[in-house]
Order: structure tokens, then C-alpha cells, then sequence
């Protein structure tokens, strides 16, 4: 049974989006490409960003303002994908999610794990859909490593090495924890996507290499401890010119029946067996959308068919407690045991909540990791 409203108005579904700025403009691509979508409004707190966007687009009589919720009643619009800086991410989502609409929000949910709880909590009390665009997730190829993951038997480690050196200049530049907090969720992501399992622990260590352009550390190795006892190897580096991988690193899965390698964009290579003992074969690709076109496009079927996403707000939130969990190994020197983020952020989320609707949402959830990890296996698997 679906635990979101869902939309059965004939036509496109109308959208609002929220942010014009570099991302924005590619969200815009992705919405006129989709049949099934029409982009009727775009809210920037700078509308002459908003109104040039449209116009690199060609796109006339799509509505231009600063509010969420006044564009979207304006237009009659059914949903909103909220492309804004991950400090707007929590406001922006609560407001859209109290005015009826669904929301699809890039990643990450929120800046903390506490406001990630937050907006679960908001998601319950409205009874809105709120999910998490983690573009990665959808590559044809991934899926196909997925299968292959799920064709192992029990699987002992798998590894991840991403190694790129962009020139970002702005704010990437000057940010704290600038790998793990902006990029390397997308394999804490994929990871468990592959698996279907939760992480249970991270011991992380940063660094940032003498020559490096960024200010804070730019590389870091996190090893994750999963509940069945698999061990999860990210190593990676921004600041590392010559033979990069791809914009999803290069993978290794090993199980009892053998190792699949995927080299981040084609299908991944085999050396295994299956349950007969017989070579495992890759499946065939898939050919539906990918990234940020993939998840548009799981969005809608979502709130058409009340289908649970992969990206619910309830699921997404191990993935950004990986990375928070990841910062404080890095930042302490320890191991992190995954329950005590989760733990102190419900505690932040309930003191600092100041709606009584979802304060009153947090309050029920009693025991927040039998309970939230229930929903997440619900979800999930």
C-alpha cells in the first residue's frame, strides 16, 4: 500500500523547479526531454538567473518567482524538484511538502543527518512523497553489476577507487571534507543499492596531498563494516591528475563465487560461477533513462503509481549518515559506529523541530533505530 499521495490528473505532470543555477539548468534539460513532464514554473531567489535560464532553453510562458508555494498554486502544479544549494534543501522541501506537492530534492537531502530525520518525519506528516535524486544510482550498467552482485552468493569485500582532478574553482575549493561531503555519497549510495544492506560502522582517514588545489583535505580512505560482516573499501582523491577513473570510480565485488570488476560506465567484467556451478553471465543492459533523466523519470512513476522509489527519504538517510559518519571518523581518529549518528541526530532533530505536526511525527517513532530501520528495510528491500 502506497504511504504517499499520489497523482491520477490526466496529462503531463506539472512542475515547479526550484534553483536556475548551473545544475538547474541541467534539470530543465532533463524536464523538456520527458514527455511525461511540463515545466511550468521556476523559482530563484535571483528571477533574472531564472528568466535567462529559460530563455538559453527557448522556453516561453513558464512562470518566474522567488516563492515556492504562490509559483506552484499559480501554475496548478502537481510536484517540485528542488535543485537549490543543500542549505536551502530543508526549507525548501517542508515548504513545498505542507502545500500538497511532492518533492524530488538532489542530493544530499539535507546538509546533516538531523535534518534528513527532519524532513522523514515531514514527508509521514504531510503525507507527501519525498525523494532523494542520487543520479548515480541509475546507470544501465550498474544494474547490470547489481545482478551479477546478487549472483555471488555472500559477498566479502567490495572496493571503490575514484581518482579525478577537476579545476572546480569557487566554493568547492574553499569547502571542508570537500570529497566525502560532496561527492563520494554517490558510492556510499551505490554501494548499498548493490547490496541491499546497511553499514554498521566507518573508520575514515583524510588527507590532502602537497599539491593539491583545494584548501581542505581532497582524499580520503573509508573502510564501512556492514551488517553481514562485508567490508566496503572507498579510496579516493580530486586532486589526482593522470589515468582517472570515471565519474563513478572503478569497482571490485568479490564473493564466494568469484569477483565482478565495473570500471564505472561500461558492462561489468566477470570472472564467477552461479549456484550450479556454471560461468556466470552478465544480463543483457537495460535501456531506460539514466541519471538525473532516470530519476525524473522513477519520480513520476512514483507518485503515479505509489510505487515506493529507490530514493525515498526514509532509505536515502543511511546513505548521508555514511558520509557524516565518515567526517567524524576522519575529524576523531576513530571508528564510528553508524547508530550513534543516527542516534545523536534524532536527538538534534527533536530539539530543534519547531513544527508541532512533525515534532509530534519524531516523538512517535519511539525507539528511532528499531523503528527507522524498520522502515527502511520495508522500503528498501
Amino acid at each position: 500500500m502506497s504511504t504517499f499521495a499520489t497523482i491520477d490528473t490526466p496529462g503531463p505532470l506539472r512542475l515547479v523547479q526550484v534553483g536556475a543555477g548551473g545544475m538547474g539548468k541541467a534539470w530543465i534539460e532533463a524536464i523538456t526531454a520527458n514527455p511525461d513532464v511540463e515545466l511550468v514554473g521556476l523559482v530563484d531567489l535571483n528571477t533574472d538567473t531564472a528568466r535567462e535560464a529559460l530563455a538559453e532553453k527557448g522556453l516561453d510562458g513558464v512562470l518566474v518567482g522567488t516563492s515556492v508555494s504562490e509559483v506552484a498554486a499559480a501554475t496548478g502544479a502537481h510536484a517540485v524538484v528542488n535543485v537549490t544549494v543543500p542549505v536551502a534543501h530543508h526549507p525548501v522541501n517542508v515548504e513545498a511538502m505542507f502545500a500538497g506537492l511532492p518533492v524530488l530534492c538532489e542530493k544530499p537531502a539535507a546538509p546533516t543527518v538531523a535534518q534528513a530525520l527532519s524532513l522523514a518525519a515531514g514527508a509521514e506528516a504531510s503525507g507527501q512523497l519525498l525523494m532523494i535524486s542520487q543520479s548515480r544510482r541509475y546507470f544501465n550498467s550498474l544494474a547490470q553489476l547489481k545482478a551479477v552482485t546478487g549472483e555471488l552468493g555472500e559477498i566479502g569485500v567490495i572496493t571503490t577507487e575514484f581518482f579525478k582532478a577537476p579545476h572546480f574553482g569557487g566554493f568547492r575549493e574553499d569547502m571542508d571534507h570537500v570529497l566525502l561531503v560532496d561527492m563520494a555519497i554517490h558510492p556510499f549510495d551505490a554501494v548499498r543499492y548493490l547490496t541491499g544492506q546497511d553499514p554498521v560502522s566507518v573508520y575514515c582517514e583524510e588527507f590532502n596531498p602537497s599539491w593539491s588545489w583545494y584548501k581542505a583535505d581532497a582524499a580520503a580512505t573509508a573502510i564501512f563494516e556492514f551488517s553481514s560482516g562485508l567490508r566496503y573499501v572507498y579510496s579516493g582523491s580530486w586532486c589526482a591528475d593522470g589515468q582517472e577513473t570515471s565519474w563513478n570510480g572503478q569497482w571490485r565485488v568479490n564473493g564466494e563465487r568469484g569477483t565482478a570488476l565495473w570500471d564505472g560506465e561500461q558492462a561489468p567484467i566477470v570472472d564467477a560461477t552461479d549456484a550450479t556451478g556454471s560461468q556466470l553471465a552478465v544480463p543483457v543492459a537495460g535501456e531506460g533513462p539514466e541519471q538525473i533523466a532516470g530519476s525524473l523519470a522513477e519520480f513520476v512513476s512514483a507518485v503515479r503509481t505509489g510505487v515506493m522509489p529507490d530514493g525515498q527519504i526514509h532509505s536515502n538517510v543511511h546513505s548521508l549518515a555514511m558520509v557524516e559518519a565518515a567526517v567524524q571518523s576522519a575529524e576523531t581518529g576513530q571508528r564510528v559506529r553508524i547508530d550513534d549518528v543516527l542516534m545523536a541526530a534524532y536527538a538534534q532533530a527533536m530539539d530543534a523541530e519547531k513544527r508541532t505536526d512533525v515534532k509530534a511525527v519524531l516523538s512517535g517513532w519511539g525507539s528511532p533505530l528499531e523503528r527507522f530501520a524498520s522502515r527502511l528495510d520495508a522500503i528498501s528491500h
